[in-house]
C-alpha cells in the first residue's frame, strides 16, 4: 500500500502518503501495517550521519505499536468499520515515516538534510503527534484485545506525546560551520580546507563521487525549485552547490572508479532502464518529434507542451490520440518522463535542445544564483587555473576533468573560466601523451568554445592547428570527436572559416572523421563541415574533397534521425550552387532522399528533403525533374506537408509541387524538353 509509484519524481522532504481504500478488509490493512512497520524498523541497520537521536526516537516508537498490531486478534467483523478508520490513519502516518527515514539516510542529500535539520525535526514531532491522536481513538473495546494491549496502547500514547524532536547539538554546530564558510565564499575569502574537510567527514563524505552524489542531488533541487512559483529555497540550495563543488575541486586529488560512469550522468539502474526503451517512446504523438518538455493532460496521455497548447488554442478540448473529451485542460509537467529522455539523449549522443523557458542553466543562474556561488566560481576557477598552470601531470588532468563538468551546462562557469584565463593551459595540455588528460582538455575546450570570448582567445593562441592535430591524431577517438565539436563552434566567426577552408588539411581531417569516427564523431563532423559551407568560396573545396558520394553513401545507413537531418543539411546548402547539385544529383542521391521524406518521422529531416528537392530541381532540372515525376512515392508526403498550411516546408512543397505538374503537363502535350526556372521560383528562399 505503499506508493511506491511517486517515488522515483518525489521531491525530498515531500511526503505523498495516500490513505488505504475506504473498501479494505479488515485482516488485510492490519497486515498491511505491520508489513510497513518491520520495513521501518529496517532503518535500524542504515547509517544516519544527521538526526541520529530524532531516528531512534521514531523506530523505538513504531516498535512499541508493532507489539500492539500484532495482538489485535484475526477475524474482527462486528465493529471493522470503525476500527479501520482508526488503523487507516495509523497506515497513513506509517508511509510518512518511511518517506522521512529514507530522506535522511540517502547516500545523496546528506548536506541538504544538515542545513533542514529543524524541518526534519519539526516533521518528526508533526508525526508522532499524529500517532499519538490516532492510538487516542482507537476503538480498542470494539478491537477484543486484552487489558495488558490497552495498557501497552496508553503507554505509546503517552510515550508520542512527551517524546521532543530537536535538532542536536551536534548537527546545529555543524550547521553553523556551514553557514560560517558559505558567509567567507560570499566575501571572496578562501576557506582553510580543514574546515572544509570537517564538515565532509562529519557527514561521511570521503570520496570525490560522493561529494560528486551532493552535487548532483543540489543541481537536481535547484530544477525543480525553479520549477515552483515561490522558488523558497533557491538561495540556500545555489550556495550549497557552491560550497559542494568548491570542495569536490579542491580537497579531492584523486578520482575514485565511479568518477568516469558518474560525468555522463547516469546510475546504474538507470541505464539498465534506458537499455531497452526506444526511441519513439519519447516522441509526441502529435508532432512525432522527440518531446522536450513533456506534459500530461487528464486523459494520463502525455504530449510536448508546445504542440498541446497548441492543440487547445485551435479551439479543441479532446485529447488529440483517444478523442476523449477532456473535463479539464491543465497541464502537468512530466519532470520523470524529461530526465529519462534526457539521460536516453546523452547516452546515445542525441542533442537534447530544453525549451527557453524550462532550460536549466536560465533556471539557475538568471535572478537565482546567490552571492556566494558566484563567488565561489571565481575562487575555484582561479585555484583549477593555478593547478593547470603549476600542477603535476595528475593535477594538471584532474583540474581539466573539474573544468569540464563546471563548463558542460554552466554559462556563467564558463565565462568565470575564461576570465581566469584556462584557454593557454589547456591548449598546452591538448598536446598531451597521455590520453586521458588530452581528451579532458579537449572536451573542456569544446565546452569554453560556446564563449564567445573564448573563441578569439583560442585562435589567438594558435589554438585552430593545435585543435586540427587533436582532430588528424588525437589518442583517443573520444578526443577528436570532441576537436571537431571545438571547430563546429569556432566557424561561427567567418575568419576562422576562411583559416580553415583554405588550410589543405582540415576539410580532409573531417571527411576522415566522417567516414570512420563514432556516431557523436561523424555528427560533429558534419555539423563543423556545415558551419564551413557558410562561406560559399569553401563549397568546391568540400566537393573536391568527396564530400558528396561519401554523405550520399553514409544517409543509407544512418538510422539516427539527428544524423539523417545533418546529412540532408549539408547536401541542401550545397545544392543551392550548380555545381553542388551536379556533385549531388551523380552520386545518385535523388531516389535516397524521396524514401527519406517517405519514411521520416522528423519535421527538420522533412523541410531539408524538400528543400533539397526543390534545389536539385532549379539548378539540375534536366537530370531531376524527370525522375521525381516517375516516382509514385513521392507526391503523397509532398502532399501531407502543403497541409501544414504557414511553414517554409509547406510552401517549398508546393513550389515543387507546381514544378512536377508543369513539367508533367509539358510532357503530355508533346513538349519533353525540361524547362528551367530558376528565376521564377527565386523568391521561396
Amino acid at each position: 500500500m505503499i506508493n511506491k509509484s511517486n517515488e522515483f519524481i518525489r521531491r525530498i522532504l515531500n511526503f505523498p502518503a495516500i490513505r488505504p481504500s475506504e473498501t479494505v478488509c479488515f485482516s488485510g490493512l492490519v497486515a498491511s501495517l505491520i508489513q510497513l512497520g518491520q520495513k521501518i524498523c529496517e532503518y535500524k541497520s542504515r547509517t544516519f550521519y544527521t538526526n541520529k537521536k530524532n531516528v531512534r526516537n521514531s523506530i523505538r516508537l513504531i516498535e512499541d505499536i508493532l507489539i500492539v498490531l500484532k495482538e489485535i486478534p484475526n477475524g474482527v467483523s462486528r465493529f471493522a468499520n470503525s476500527s479501520i478508520v482508526s488503523l487507516s490513519e495509523i497506515h497513513f502516518i506509517f508511509q510518512k515515516f518511511h518517506f522521512l527515514l529514507d530522506d535522511c539516510s540517502r547516500e545523496d542529500s546528506r548536506i541538504w538534510i544538515l542545513v533542514k535539520s529543524e524541518d526534519v525535526s519539526c516533521q518528526f514531532q508533526m508525526l508522532a503527534r499524529a500517532v499519538a491522536v490516532a492510538l487516542d481513538v482507537l476503538p480498542l473495546e470494539e478491537m477484543d484485545v486484552s487489558v495488558e494491549v490497552k495498557e501497552v496502547v496508553e503507554l505509546v500514547r503517552n510515550q508520542a506525546v512527551k517524546l521532543k524532536f530537536e535538532v542536536e547539538m551536534d548537527d546545529e554546530r555543524m550547521q553553523v560551520n556551514v553557514l560560517k564558510i558559505l558567509d567567507q565564499l560570499e566575501n571572496e575569502v578562501i576557506p582553510e580546507s580543514r574546515d572544509l574537510k570537517r564538515v565532509l567527514d562529519y557527514l561521511g563524505i570521503k570520496r570525490w563521487s560522493a561529494c560528486n552524489r551532493e552535487v548532483k542531488f543540489l543541481d537536481n533541487e535547484m530544477f525543480l525549485e525553479g520549477n515552483t512559483e515561490e522558488k523558497r529555497d533557491m538561495g540556500i540550495l545555489s550556495s550549497l552547490m557552491g560550497f559542494m563543488i568548491y570542495c569536490r575541486g579542491t580537497l579531492f586529488d584523486v578520482l575514485d572508479n565511479e568518477a568516469g560512469r558518474q560525468i555522463n550522468g547516469g546510475s546504474t539502474n538507470a541505464d539498465q532502464v534506458i537499455r531497452f526503451l526506444n526511441l519513439d517512446d519519447f516522441r509526441c504523438p502529435i508532432t512525432l518529434e522527440i518531446m522536450s518538455d513533456p506534459v500530461t493532460i487528464a486523459s494520463g496521455h502525455t504530449y510536448d507542451r508546445a504542440s498541446i497548447l497548441k492543440w487547445f488554442r485551435a479551439g479543441n478540448s479532446t485529447c488529440p490520440k483517444t478523442g476523449e473529451r477532456l473535463t479539464s485542460i491543465d497541464l502537468v509537467p512530466n519532470f520523470a518522463l524529461k530526465v529519462l529522455i534526457k539521460q536516453y539523449c546523452s547516452a546515445n549522443g542525441i542533442p537534447f535542445v530544453e525549451t527557453g523557458r524550462r532550460n536549466r542553466d536560465a533556471v539557475r543562474f538568471v535572478g537565482s544564483s546567490s552571492v556566494a556561488n558566484e563567488q565561489t566560481m571565481k575562487l575555484l576557477a582561479s585555484f583549477l587555473v593555478g593547478r593547470l598552470v603549476g600542477g603535476t601531470m595528475e593535477q594538471q588532468n584532474k583540474a581539466a576533468f573539474e573544468i569540464r563538468l563546471l563548463t558542460k551546462t554552466s554559462i556563467f562557469n564558463r565565462s568565470c573560466l575564461v576570465e581566469a584565463g584556462a584557454i593557454p593551459p589547456l591548449l598546452n595540455l591538448v598536446t598531451s601523451r597521455d590520453s586521458s588528460c588530452q581528451e579532458n582538455a579537449m572536451a573542456t575546450l569544446l565546452n569554453l568554445s560556446k564563449n564567445s570570448k573564448c573563441k578569439s582567445t583560442i585562435v589567438g593562441n594558435e589554438g585552430l592547428f593545435l585543435i586540427l592535430d587533436v582532430l588528424k591524431g588525437g589518442l583517443k577517438m573520444e578526443a577528436r570527436q570532441h576537436a571537431a565539436g571545438t571547430l563546429f563552434y569556432l566557424t561561427s566567426v567567418e575568419e576562422n572559416r576562411k583559416m580553415m577552408g583554405e588550410n589543405p588539411e582540415f576539410i580532409p581531417s573531417l571527411l576522415e572523421l566522417l567516414r570512420n569516427g563514432t556516431d557523436r564523431g561523424k555528427k560533429n563532423a558534419l555539423v563543423t563541415i556545415f558551419g564551413l559551407l557558410m562561406r560559399p568560396e569553401n563549397h568546391w573545396r568540400v566537393i573536391a574533397a568527396g564530400l558528396v558520394p561519401l554523405v550520399v553513401n553514409l544517409l543509407k545507413s544512418f538510422e539516427r534521425e539527428d544524423l539523417i537531418t545533418d546529412s540532408l543539411a549539408v547536401l541542401s546548402t550545397l545544392s543551392e550552387r550548380l555545381d553542388g547539385a551536379m556533385a549531388v544529383l551523380y552520386a545518385g542521391a535523388l531516389p535516397i532522399i524521396v524514401n527519406v521524406l517517405s519514411s521520416c518521422n522528423s519535421r527538420a529531416s522533412k523541410e531539408y528533403c524538400v528543400s533539397l528537392l526543390l534545389a536539385l530541381c532549379i539548378n539540375g532540372g534536366a537530370d531531376a525533374i524527370p525522375v521525381l515525376v516517375k516516382n509514385s512515392s513521392l507526391m503523397g508526403p509532398l502532399y501531407s506537408l502543403l497541409a501544414e498550411g504557414n511553414s517554409k516546408a509547406s510552401k517549398k512543397a508546393s513550389t515543387l509541387i507546381r514544378i512536377l505538374h508543369e513539367y508533367n503537363e509539358k510532357t503530355s502535350s508533346g513538349l519533353i524538353t525540361p524547362v528551367f526556372i530558376e528565376d521564377q521560383f527565386i523568391n521561396v528562399w
